[in-house]
C-alpha cells in the first residue's frame, strides 16, 4: 500500500502531542521521586513545626516600691555586667550579667513595684532554636548531640545546621487527648538546638523557625 505523506500541519500537531505526553511522563516520574525522597527524609527525621530562636530572658526589677524616675538603656543596646539600667526612687537598678536589651519600661514617672519588670535582657551567646515535641511524636528518639537542621521564616527556605544541645527533663502540658477509657493531656518537651551564632548574626531572638532532628 503506498505511503501517504504527512501534511506539515498534521506533523506539527503530532509533534506537540509527543512533547506533551513526554512532559506528563516526566511530571509523574518526578513527582514519584519527590514523594519517595520526602518519605525517606521523614523516616530519618523528627519534624517540629513550631519553633523559635530564643534565649533565656533576664528580668530586672526593683527590690522596693517607688517611682520610675528614668531608664538609662534602650532596646538594642549591648550592656556590660553591673551596668546601671534604671532608677526607681533612690534605688539604682543594675544588670548582673550584662547582655542585649530586648525591653524597657515606658512607665516613667509612675509608681512601680517589685513585680514590675523595668528592663529585660538576654545573653546572645545563649541563643538556641527551641521547639516542643510531643511525647508520642518522636521524643524518645531525641538525645543531646544529634544533628539538626532548621529554617527561619524571615529567610525563606535557607537551611541552617545545628546540634541538639538540651532535652528538657520536665514536660509542658499540651492539648487534651481522648481515648476509649479516659482523657489526658499531651505532654510536650522543649528541645534546644545550638548553632554557630558568630556565623549567623542575622538570626535574632524571637524569630519563628521550623526544626528537623536527625534520628541516630
Amino acid at each position: 500500500m503506498p505511503h501517504t505523506p504527512t501534511h506539515p500541519e498534521q506533523k506539527k500537531k503530532l509533534d506537540r502531542r509527543v512533547i506533551i505526553a513526554a512532559a506528563l511522563i516526566l511530571v509523574v516520574i518526578g513527582g514519584g521521586i519527590g514523594t519517595a525522597a520526602y518519605i525517606a527524609t521523614a523516616a530519618k527525621t523528627i519534624y517540629i513545626e513550631n519553633a523559635a530562636v530564643s534565649a533565656p530572658i533576664v528580668d530586672i526589677a526593683p527590690t522596693t516600691n517607688g517611682t520610675l524616675k528614668t531608664v538609662y538603656v534602650s532596646v538594642g543596646d549591648t550592656i556590660a555586667p553591673n551596668t546601671v539600667v534604671a532608677q526607681v526612687g533612690t534605688e539604682l537598678l543594675k544588670s548582673q550579667d550584662g547582655g542585649y536589651v530586648i525591653m524597657t519600661s515606658n512607665a516613667i514617672g509612675k509608681p512601680v513595684g517589685t513585680n514590675d519588670t523595668i528592663v529585660e535582657t538576654i545573653d546572645p551567646s545563649q541563643l538556641r532554636v527551641v521547639g516542643q515535641v510531643q511525647e508520642d511524636k518522636g521524643f524518645a528518639d531525641i538525645t543531646p548531640g544529634q544533628r539538626a537542621a532548621f529554617t527561619v521564616d524571615a529567610f525563606g527556605g535557607e537551611q541552617f545546621d545545628g546540634i541538639v544541645d538540651e532535652v528538657e527533663p520536665t514536660a509542658n502540658s499540651g492539648d487534651v487527648v481522648f481515648n476509649i477509657s479516659d482523657k489526658r493531656q499531651e505532654q510536650n518537651f522543649d528541645i534546644k538546638v545550638r548553632f554557630d551564632i558568630a556565623a549567623h548574626p542575622e538570626l535574632k531572638n524571637g524569630m519563628s523557625a521550623k526544626l528537623w532532628v536527625y534520628k541516630n
